[in-house]
Order: C-alpha cells, then sequence, then structure tokens
C-alpha cells in the first residue's frame, strides 16, 4: 500500500537548481590561472554534484591527501562565492511543480551538502528563501548525507513525519539518507549523473526523468 505522501524534500545541485555552470565557471577560473585550458561544461557537469572534491579531481586530478588541495579548495570557493548566481537557474518544470505543492497546501524543503555560506544567498537569489518550508544545508547538522540527520532533522522542523516525506536527489547519497531516514527515495536522472553512476542500483522506491514526473508520485 501506497504511503501519503504530506511533504516533498530536494537536494539542491542538480535536482531543484541546475547550478552547474556556474561551478564549471569558477573551476575554469582556476584552471586558467594555472594558464591550463578551460574544460568543457559536458566534462564538467557529472561532477557536480559532488563538492569541491569533485570539481578539484577533475579540474586538477587532486584528492583531500594532496598537499595543494586545502588551498586550491579554498580559492575554488571563493571564485564560486564570487560568481553564486550568473548562470545558475531552477530546472525547466521545476518552479511549476514547486507552485502545485503550494496550492496543495503541501509543504516543500531544501536538503543539501551544500554549505550555508552558499546555500543560503543562492535560494535567496532563486526567489525560494519565503517559499521554503525548511532549508538545512550541508553544516547544519552534525552529519551530512548519507547521514540520514539532515533529512530528520528536515522532517522534524517541518512537522512531518519521515515517512510521510518524499526526498528527491541525483546522487547515491541522497537514496542511502533518504532510506535511512525511513523517507520514499527518489532519483532524478535529469540531474548530474555520470557514466558511472547507475542509480537503478541505489534501491530508491522511483527513478523520475523531469521534475513533472514528481506530481504523480503524490497519488
Amino acid at each position: 500500500m501506497a504511503r501519503a505522501v504530506l511533504a516533498v524534500l530536494f537536494d539542491l545541485d542538480g535536482t531543484l537548481a541546475d547550478t552547474a555552470p556556474d561551478l564549471a565557471d569558477a573551476l575554469n577560473r582556476l584552471r586558467q590561472r594555472r594558464r591550463l585550458p578551460p574544460l568543457a561544461q559536458p566534462v564538467i557537469r557529472p561532477h557536480a554534484s559532488h563538492g569541491a572534491r569533485g570539481l578539484l579531481h577533475i579540474g586538477f586530478g587532486l584528492g583531500p591527501e594532496d598537499n595543494d588541495f586545502p588551498a586550491l579548495r579554498e580559492a575554488l570557493l571563493e571564485t564560486y562565492a564570487a560568481n553564486l548566481c550568473n548562470r545558475t537557474r531552477l530546472f525547466p518544470g521545476i518552479d511549476a511543480v514547486l507552485r502545485q505543492l503550494e496550492q496543495r497546501r503541501i509543504p516543500w524543503g531544501i536538503v543539501t551538502n551544500k554549505p550555508a555560506r552558499f546555500t543560503q544567498p543562492l535560494v535567496d537569489r532563486l526567489g525560494l528563501a519565503q517559499r521554503a518550508a525548511t532549508v538545512i544545508s550541508g553544516d547544519s547538522c552534525a552529519h551530512p548525507k548519507p547521514h540520514p540527520e539532515p533529512l530528520r532533522c528536515a522532517s522534524r522542523e517541518i512537522g512531518v513525519p519521515a515517512s510521510a516525506c518524499l526526498y528527491i536527489g541525483d546522487a547515491q547519497r541522497d537514496a542511502e539518507a533518504a532510506l535511512a531516514a525511513g523517507m520514499t527515495a527518489v532519483v532524478a536522472r535529469y540531474g548530474y549523473l555520470g557514466e558511472n553512476d547507475h542509480p537503478q542500483d541505489w534501491r530508491a522506491h522511483h527513478l523520475i526523468d523531469a521534475p513533472a514526473e514528481i506530481l504523480g508520485l503524490l497519488e
């Protein structure tokens, strides 16, 4: 028997908003400073959901164990912060979904691993700050996703049991967090999936290819 959906929670990057263009621009500005050619957007795009670690890996072949990583990470974040919402937009169809949720009085919120220093101004510039019932950033709780704590925190803030929440994300950690929190896990295949991602193996309850499909999960 299907569970009633009383709230919908979204990941931010790659699910609610297409942030890849601004993340790619920040990475390419960093490469330019090192006299490296820019990487094409399609090369960077699958890594956009994986934060600074994923971007520095594709951009410079570096990981947290490398000596240059901390300084480059801070430079990347500073560059991104200064150009946070130049080309970032909601994915096509997302605003219509949000409006439908609002009309049905179904609260919706955001749970992201993006630090609050970026999440809050970005959500504000996208015009979502006054609409979202909750916004949980990567540093809002002691543990980020795939730990279920951020999703449980969002559930408490909106006053809806986790079992009555949908959580929609585009990464394996999103599905893992939703399942661990007892939520209905939905994978957005329109997001930043790479060739090594196999969402059919993530045990999610639903896979969707467009935001409009979210509404069909509310019945």
